[in-house]
């Protein structure tokens, strides 16, 4: 019962994450796989246009439009790439990080209250379970991507 209860606690936070990704979509004037873009530009800190368009699953086209729009909100940064003349490196914006953490206080003050709830033992044991799943999502990504 209690493993059950853990799993879908985990499904249940997924979904509802995704929803409120989308609502703050939604409020910012963003769409999803504009949030999506920045997201994966804040993990990585530069990615190429290709590189963004698989995460996303934009195709090239749709992906030009997407930074396009990204680059004239002032959220992302087109340079240069030193290792190939004709390609091109997307990075955040350097306000794009500050304009980013507006839209989530009121959401990092309800996770910190909540995180105060727990003793230090139970957040390592939060911490490594989350750490964890992130390894599993990666490792069953990639077993999609070469088709096991």
């Amino acid at each position: 019962a209690a493993k059950k209860r853990a799993l879908a606690a985990v499904r249940d936070y997924g979904v509802h994450l995704t929803l409120f990704q989308n609502a703050v979509s939604e409020w910012a004037g963003l769409n999803t796989t504009d949030m999506q873009c920045l997201r994966f530009l804040f993990l990585k800190g530069v990615a190429t246009p290709s590189e963004l368009s698989r995460q996303t699953g934009l195709t090239s086209g749709a992906t030009t439009a997407m930074l396009d729009r990204l680059e004239k909100a002032g959220l992302l940064e087109r340079q240069r790439n030193p290792d190939d003349r004709r390609g091109t490196l997307i990075t955040p914006a350097k306000a794009a990080s500050e304009k980013a953490a507006a839209w989530f206080v009121s959401a990092r003050n309800a996770q910190d209250e909540l995180l105060s709830s727990y003793s230090e033992r139970e957040l390592e044991i939060i911490a490594d379970v989350f750490e964890r799943f992130t390894q599993l999502w990666d490792r069953e990504r990639e077993k999609l991507r070469s088709g096991q």
